[in-house]
């Protein structure tokens, strides 16, 4: 499933935060805002809004995870863009909710429309907003960048953090050796085989600290898996949320 192109540019946007971005990475929302403000659109939080239902799907409980797909389909009354600051909770939103409802035709067909309507936060700045961020600050820093497995398969978006680093003066982007294997997270994976994404995320820290003192991501899972695997290494390596990464350099850029 494509997202929907927008023409001409919408006026109006809604957040979906994300769990973890609630949870535990508060920032990432708060500047996916206004990175949207910045460019004039008005920002809808649903209140009632949780989880994309991920967690419970990829666990192999898909009843569980159509209650909770169920509970968001109806907070997204307007015919408004869906943005979301993490490629795998878009995936699963755009992907995988119509296949939840496969027995219940009408709630598929909601789950469609909603679906096309979902951009995750970096390809919606390049793509439908085309951003400009020539006036950020241009102090010269080297950075690493890391995309979710999710985010590479369901939707394309390693072509939109890239862009986005592109736009900004002063940042320059180092590719590592593995930028493309998996940091071990994957939700639930990292607890059921623990042993398993242990390794997996050394050797993301390792190819990471090996090309830049900090790396940026748009999946706050990834990015908690990986700096608190480098905090307990005691590594110096940091890393943020692309959207933080990107106000702090606008504001200090101002």
């Amino acid at each position: 499933m494509q997202p929907r192109r927008l023409t001409p540019r919408p006026a109006h946007v809604y957040l979906f935060g994300t769990c973890l971005v609630d949870l535990f990475v508060p920032q990432a929302g708060v500047d996916a805002v206004r990175l949207l403000e910045r460019e004039g659109l008005v920002v809808h939080f649903p209140p009632a809004q949780s989880c994309c239902g991920q967690p419970a799907y990829t666990s192999g409980n898909p009843d569980e995870a159509r209650a909770v797909a169920r509970a968001q389909l109806a907070l997204f009354e307007h015919d408004w863009p869906i943005v979301v600051p993490s490629g795998s909770c878009a995936g699963m939103m755009r992907e995988h909710w119509p296949k939840l409802f496969d027995d219940e035709p009408a709630t598929q067909a909601r789950a469609r429309a909603v679906g096309e309507r979902v951009h995750e936060l970096a390809q919606f700045l390049v793509e439908v907003l085309h951003v400009d961020y020539s006036q950020a600050d241009a102090s010269p820093v080297t950075v690493g960048l890391h995309t979710s497995c999710s985010a590479r398969r369901e939707m394309g978006t390693r072509a939109h953090g890239v862009a986005l680093l592109a736009a900004l003066p002063g940042v320059s982007l180092e590719t590592h050796a593995n930028e493309s294997e998996c940091c071990g997270f994957g939700g639930v994976f990292s607890l059921k085989h623990a042993d398993i994404s242990g390794a997996m995320v050394r050797d993301k820290v390792a190819a990471l600290e090996g090309v830049a003192p900090c790396f940026v991501t748009a999946d706050c899972g990834c990015l908690l898996n990986i700096t608190h695997a480098a905090q307990h290494r005691q590594r110096a390596l940091a890393g943020e949320h692309i959207a933080t990464f990107i106000m702090r350099r606008l504001e200090a850029g101002a």
